[in-house]
């Protein structure tokens, strides 16, 4: 009979015509997702000292994921095993070498050609046999959330597999005590869904045809490609065409129809474009764009530094764009000085463009999440995060800032007693430039960060900026009253001067009002047309003086015997 010959095939047929059915049907977007990965395994805390990825289906359908590939952009490891990934299930994939260690905690693939995991940041893909991508992961170090567990050893565990797209908003340090979750349920599985509008957080610019559009999270590939969706000011209106890079769907290309002027800083608007997840983008959808020339000396300056960390911190470095012109981060480089003033630890700042436009702030550390988490960081996006950053000594030292030419666009040689003088324990405490316009290297152009400013203004205008003030005669001093307890307001007497001619050499000295010599201040001091002093209340010894009336006598002189003497009053206050 033909039945019971059927109904003995039914076991091998049977799995032939599942595997050619349910098995073989093709996956969407985002039916598996990678929601676990360990780039940097050491030291190890008790998980095996290698790389893994975990791949977790997400689904109600079951796929053989042979021949499916994961690639780091310039390294593919194909999976060759058959092998059947049923809804709510794992798999590790791990290198071959590494299976036999993790077969123990899971389901495990080994394959040939492992992409190697960056430690600080990295994009890690994985497609389908047919090519189509399925997720991506573009991560950095930041998000471990977590300054301790980003040195090593702890995988980055995704907190909600039903929201792929997040980033950082979904992600953070594994919270098993084992160091990851491979093969099981993440520890820090949680219900965390996207209700948030994307946002178009900024902008680069390829050449003067052509804007990218960068968005904080993976953007609807439908919505993001329609060039009525983007507006740009000043007479651009709408792109001619825009596209979607893939895999992270991050970045839009939009080609102009005119070429950008340098002289123009432009505003980019993006409507009714989506996520991921179908969030419509809203309030924050517009972002400054232009055309970048070629830093020039002095455009932009070093303007905040933190090279005496509290224990276990991390130093960070800010710059200021005090120019007009837009200018690329690609181009610049940090460096400092060894021994013989050679330029030493010469590292770009960026290895792909970011555009820093007039008036803006940037900040560079090696770790963005501790700088967070010890200072008052008002723009995250203001804080770039560099896998070294050149050395900064606790006691003195140099940072360098170059353009991709080799010259030099600022240059600070700081020392530890720039600090202000009551200051008893240094650690943690920013030195912050007084005002943008003067001298780099005038040590009367930097102080301690204010203590009601939390030390440190990373990203945003310094506790104790001090603009430029019209001279009303030759030698101003302002204010009147000043009280020098380092809280950011009136923490110095400032001396400003204007010189109808050059070649003048200044002496101040403070007397208080019983005539004494209290304070020596400038002594032989050789000046510019225009220039400025200040005094931090504290006497020749670095002692705090008392409240009360000083006498500022100024004494100005040059060669042909011409002297110019100003006594001016000022009032030393604290407050109680």
């Amino acid at each position: 009979m033909v039945l019971p010959a059927i109904q003995r095939l039914l076991p091998v047929f049977g799995f032939l015509l599942v595997t050619t059915g349910s098995f073989a049907q093709l996956p969407n977007r985002f039916d598996v997702v990678i929601d676990e990965l360990l780039p940097d395994p050491t030291p190890p805390v008790q998980l095996p000292n290698t790389e893994f990825i975990e791949l977790k289906n997400v689904s109600t359908t079951a796929f053989n994921i042979r021949n499916w590939k994961l690639s780091d952009g310039t390294t593919t490891a194909t999976i060759a095993a058959n092998f059947i990934l049923k809804p709510d299930s794992f798999v590790i994939v791990c290198p071959n070498s590494a299976a036999p260690l993790f077969t123990p905690f899971g389901a495990t693939i080994g394959v040939s050609n492992f992409p190697s995991l960056n430690n600080d940041i990295d994009v890690i893909a994985l497609y389908a046999a047919d090519g189509r991508l399925i997720h991506a992961v573009g991560y950095n170090t930041s998000w471990y959330q977590n300054a301790v567990k980003s040195e090593g050893g702890w995988s980055l565990e995704m907190i909600d597999t039903r929201n792929p797209c997040t980033g950082i908003n979904n992600w953070k340090a594994s919270s098993s005590n084992t160091g990851g979750t491979p093969g099981k349920k993440n520890a820090v599985e949680d219900n965390n869904p996207d209700d948030q509008p994307p946002a178009l957080i900024r902008t680069t610019t390829t050449d003067s045809l052509t804007i990218s559009a960068l968005f904080e999270e993976p953007m609807d590939s439908l919505s993001a490609v329609l060039p009525e969706n983007y507006t740009i000011n000043s007479g651009m209106a709408h792109p001619v065409t825009a596209s979607i890079i893939m895999p992270l769907c991050t970045e839009v290309v939009l080609k102009l129809t005119a070429p950008l002027n340098t002289q123009t800083v432009y505003e980019l608007t993006a409507n009714n474009v989506k996520d991921c997840a179908g969030n419509n983008i809203n309030q924050l959808n517009t972002a400054k764009a232009g055309s970048p020339v070629m830093a020039e000396s002095l455009a932009v300056v070093i303007n905040e530094l933190l090279f005496n960390p509290l224990p276990g911190g991390y130093d960070y470095v800010e710059i200021y764009n005090r120019s007009n012109q837009v200018i690329d981060l690609k181009q610049l480089y940090l460096a400092t000085r060894n021994v013989t003033r050679q330029l030493t630890g010469i590292a770009p700042i960026s290895a792909t463009s970011w555009l820093l436009f007039p008036g803006e702030y940037l900040v560079f550390t090696e770790n963005k999440f501790w700088l967070q988490q010890q200072y008052l960081v008002k723009d995250p996006s203001l804080i770039m995060e560099l896998p070294a950053l050149p050395s900064l000594p606790d006691d003195k030292g140099t940072i360098v800032l170059m353009n991709i030419q080799g010259a030099v666009i600022d240059e600070l040689q700081y020392e530890h007693s720039w600090h202000f003088g009551l200051i008893n324990n240094e650690e943690g405490i920013a030195l912050e430039r007084l005002n943008y316009n003067l001298a780099t290297q005038d040590r009367s152009n930097w102080s301690s960060a204010a203590s009601t400013a939390g030390f440190g203004t990373p990203g945003y205008p310094n506790s104790q900026l001090i603009g430029d003030r019209e001279v009303q005669g030759q030698v101003v001093i302002n204010p009147a009253v000043f009280s020098p307890d380092n809280d950011g307001f009136n923490d110095f007497a400032v001396i400003d001067y204007e010189l109808a001619a050059p070649g003048f050499v200044a002496n101040i000295r403070i007397y208080d009002t019983n005539g004494r010599l209290v304070r020596y201040l400038v002594q032989n001091a050789t000046l510019s047309a225009t220039g400025r002093f200040r005094w931090d209340g504290l006497g020749d010894k670095l002692n705090k003086l008392p409240i009360g009336t000083y006498v500022v006598f100024t004494e100005l002189f040059n060669g042909q015997g011409k002297v110019k003497k100003f006594k001016q009053v000022v009032t030393l206050a604290r407050r109680f």
